[in-house]
C-alpha cells in the first residue's frame, strides 16, 4: 500500500523553507526543527554549566548516535565511529589499510577528487598501483570490468556510491558481491546516498563506509560517521592515536580499543552529535523508502522540466539516478547562473572539473550546474525554478 507523504508537516518543520527555495541539499540540507533545537539545547546547556559538565549530563542523548546510526545502516553500534566529516571519516579508514608495493587499488572514473588525492599519495609512499574500472554503456562503474580486473594483488575496491558531479547512482551492491567473492576488502564513500535512499550494508556488502550529517541526513555542518565491519576493525590500526582511542597501559605500551571508536579522537562536537542522533531518527521517522521515491520523482520531475526549456542540457549519467540533477545552459556559465539564481533566494551549487579530473574532463565540461533535492521541495517550487532558469538566459 502506498504511504502517503505529509508534504505540509515536511515544510512546517523546516524553518528555511520559509526563506530560501533550497536546491543544494547534496550541498548542505535544511535542518529540521527538531535537530536545529537540539544542537541550540545543548550549545546552551554547555553555555549555562560548563562543556564537559553539559556532556555528561546529556549522555545518554550523546551515547544516542551509534545506536540510531546503526539501525539506519543496519550493523551494531560498536561497528560506528562518529568523526567530524565524512572525507576525515573515510581518511581515517583508508590510511589504516596497510598498502605495499604492488598492491592495486580500484577505483571509480566518477571518483570524487578527495579520494583519488589519497590514493595517489598512498601509491607514491608504498608503490600500490591505482587503477580505474571502467564506465559501463550508461556511464556508471561497469560490474563486469571489475570482475575482469580481479587478481592476488587486488587490495582494495573504493568508489563512491553518488558521485559529487551528477545524479549517477554507482552499483554498490552488485560491486559488493564482486568483492565478496574475491575477498577483497570494499570501501564505499556514501556521503552523498546516506539519508538520501536505503542503505544496509550487509545488503551491499561493504566492509567500511563513511558518510556526513550535513547532505541527506539534514544534520549540523561537522558531523559525520565512518562505519567499518566488527571482524576487520581489529586488522585497522587508525594513522594516528590519542587517549580516547587508544589506552596507555604503562610507559611503553598501548593499547588500542577493540570498536570502532579507534577511529575518532576525544575533542569532538557535542552539540553536533546530539544533532546527527535526532536527525537520524528524523530521517527513520519518515520512512526513507517513502522519502527515497520522493526524492527521486521530484529529480525527474526537475529533469523533465529543463529539458522543456530552450538550450538546457541535462548531463546525470547511470540508469539509475538519485536526486542531484546537473545541467548546463547555453550562453551562461555555471558559475553566473548560481549568482543570478542566489539573487532570488534560489539555491544551488557548481560542480567543477577540479573535483573530478577523469569523468568531466573526459565529458568536455569545466563546470556544472547541481541543483538536488530533498524531500520537503515541492513541484512548485520546481515550476519557480525552471522559471528562473528560463528567465537569467535572457
Amino acid at each position: 500500500m502506498e504511504v502517503e507523504f505529509d508534504l505540509a508537516r515536511a515544510r512546517r518543520e523546516t524553518p528555511g523553507c520559509e526563506n530560501v527555495l533550497h536546491f543544494n541539499n547534496a550541498g548542505a540540507a535544511l535542518m529540521p526543527q527538531p535537530v536545529l533545537e537540539a544542537v541550540v539545547n545543548h550549545l546552551q546547556l554547555e553555555a549555562s554549566i560548563g562543556g564537559y559538565e553539559a556532556k555528561d549530563l546529556a549522555f545518554a542523548a550523546v551515547e544516542h548516535v551509534y545506536d540510531a546510526a546503526a539501525r539506519l545502516i543496519n550493523c551494531a553500534p560498536d561497528e560506528i565511529a562518529f568523526i567530524e566529516n565524512a572525507t576525515r571519516a573515510w581518511d581515517m579508514a583508508f590510511y589504516s589499510i596497510p598498502f605495499r608495493s604492488g598492491d592495486r587499488i580500484l577505483t571509480a572514473k566518477s571518483e570524487y577528487a578527495s579520494n583519488y588525492i589519497a590514493y595517489l599519495q598512498v601509491a607514491r609512499r608504498t608503490g600500490a598501483v591505482v587503477e580505474v574500472i571502467p564506465d559501463d554503456e550508461y556511464g556508471a562503474t561497469s560490474v563486469s570490468a571489475l570482475r575482469g580486473m580481479i587478481d592476488e594483488r587486488v587490495k582494495l575496491i573504493s568508489i563512491s556510491h553518488v558521485p559529487t558531479q551528477g545524479g549517477l547512482v554507482n552499483p554498490a551492491k552488485e560491486i559488493g558481491a564482486v568483492a565478496r567473492e574475491a575477498g577483497v576488502l570494499y570501501l564505499l564513500d556514501a556521503c552523498q546516498s546516506v539519508g538520501q535512499m536505503p542503505i544496509d550494508v550487509k545488503e551491499i556488502g561493504c566492509d567500511i563506509l563513511s558518510t556526513t550529517g550535513r547532505k541527506y541526513l539534514r544534520a549540523p555542518r561537522g558531523t559525520g560517521l565512518l562505519y567499518v565491519r566488527r571482524d576487520l576493525i581489529e586488522q585497522f590500526e587508525p594513522p594516528f592515536l590519542d587517549l580516547h582511542a587508544a589506552n596507555w597501559i604503562d610507559k611503553d605500551t598501548y593499547e588500542v580499543r577493540a570498536d570502532a571508536r579507534r577511529f575518532e579522537n576525544w575533542e569532538m562536537y557535542y552539540a553536533g552529535k546530539v544533532g546527527l542522533g535526532v536527525a537520524i531518527d528524523y530521517a527513520l521517522s519518515w520512512n526513507i523508502e517513502v522519502t527515497w521515491q520522493r526524492i527521486h520523482s521530484l529529480a525527474e520531475q526537475l529533469r523533465s522540466r529543463l529539458l522543456q526549456l530552450a538550450g538546457i542540457e541535462i548531463h546525470d549519467l547511470g540508469r539509475e539516478r538519485c536526486g542531484i540533477v546537473t545541467f548546463t545552459v547555453d550562453g551562461i556559465s555555471a558559475v553566473e547562473l548560481q549568482k543570478r539564481l542566489a539573487s532570488e533566494k534560489i539555491n544551488v551549487t557548481v560542480s567543477f572539473a577540479d573535483s573530478n579530473r577523469l569523468d568531466l574532463p573526459s565529458r568536455h565540461l569545466s563546470q556544472l550546474v547541481r541543483a538536488s533535492v530533498h524531500y520537503y521541495n515541492t513541484e512548485d517550487e520546481i515550476d519557480r525554478f525552471c522559471g528562473a532558469v528560463d528567465q537569467a538566459r535572457h
